[in-house]
């Protein structure tokens, strides 16, 4: 007979982008075991790949940590997905923290592709181990409604970044004087119950002629630390939109907080603190996780920017 709650070990393969990660996550729990993954090329550029020590993967509990920070290495690393379960592995997680595609998750006019779906198609056909379907797990996906994109062969296990945050804020030596705030409705609808023992401001974004401005819906920002709140940055112009609208409402500082730092081309530049007049009054604190490897790498140890690890909450989430 099992011990009621015993942790269930697990081998966690990695995508090479994710190593620091995964190390971190094995750092935190006994129940981890790090296995590894040949991550080779042949000579055409299509993958040579070889699964290390595929013949303990048989009966136990297998997990991938995967990034799919661009095109160019999805289909590598699907190879590798779609291999595992087929090992005779007791069961699977696909632990994926960012969906990459997941803000072209709708039509706007006939011919508009929406590739969250396109992805949670492919996502749908990873095969059924011994143990059932696939457990995926995502965090802070963009639209909640993207769990029905899914089909029945993957479970899909939506976690959020909001827990740390809300930790990282209670650190801040003025904690009790932060206000929160959206940059538009759609962030309100997907945190506001998570935040609601901070105080609210809500933004919104208005069409003038062809430009689209920020404006202050809600809320007061007089006097407050307001910590922006949204799941994803871009090139991060509503971000800087947001804290000017706040720093004139009277916002004693302004931070930001997204779950995932996409930041292509670098533009996690225009953020840093650097000796112009000004520059260092934008954002007191940027909080971005670890969910996209390569700009946590990137962002490390320059202000305003603080990584805050994944790596609990996955380790937690592979015991379901």
């Amino acid at each position: 007979m099992e011990t009621p709650n015993k942790k269930k070990d697990v081998l966690l393969f990695y995508c090479v982008e994710s190593e620091e990660l995964a190390r971190k996550i094995a750092a935190i729990s006994d129940s981890i075991q790090l296995q590894s993954i040949n991550w080779r090329s042949f000579a055409d550029g299509f993958p040579n790949l070889f699964i290390n020590n595929a013949q303990d993967i048989r009966g136990r509990h297998v997990a991938f940590l995967a990034s799919f920070s661009s095109p160019c290495v999805i289909f590598e690393q699907l190879s590798v997905i779609f291999a595992l379960p087929r090992l005779f592995a007791a069961s699977f997680t696909l632990v994926l923290p960012f969906f990459p595609t997941g803000s072209f998750e709708r039509m706007e006019e006939e011919g508009d592709v929406a590739t969250a779906f396109t992805m949670a198609r492919i996502l749908s056909n990873i095969p059924i181990s011994r143990g059932g379907p696939t457990s995926l797990v995502i965090y802070d996906i963009h639209a909640l409604q993207e769990r029905f994109y899914f089909g029945d062969h993957v479970l899909p296990c939506f976690e959020t970044g909001i827990p740390l945050l809300k930790h990282r804020l209670h650190q801040l030596p003025d904690a009790d004087n932060i206000s929160i705030a959206f940059p538009d409705d759609g962030a309100w609808k997907r945190f506001h119950k998570q935040l609601q023992h901070f105080p609210m401001v809500v933004c919104i974004k208005v069409r003038e002629g062809d430009k689209r401005i920020v404006r202050l819906k809600e809320g007061s920002a007089a006097g407050r630390h307001v910590v922006i709140v949204d799941d994803l940055v871009q090139s991060g112009g509503t971000l800087i939109e947001c804290q000017k609208v706040l720093a004139a409402h009277g916002a004693a500082k302004v931070s930001a907080y997204v779950t995932h730092g996409v930041f292509p081309k670098q533009s996690w530049e225009r953020f840093m603190h650097k000796n112009e007049e000004g520059s260092e009054k934008a954002f007191a604190h940027f909080w971005i996780t670890d969910s996209c490897p390569t700009t946590a790498k990137a962002i490390e140890n320059k202000p305003p920017f603080e990584v805050i690890s994944l790596a609990g909450s996955i380790a937690d989430a592979l015991q379901i």
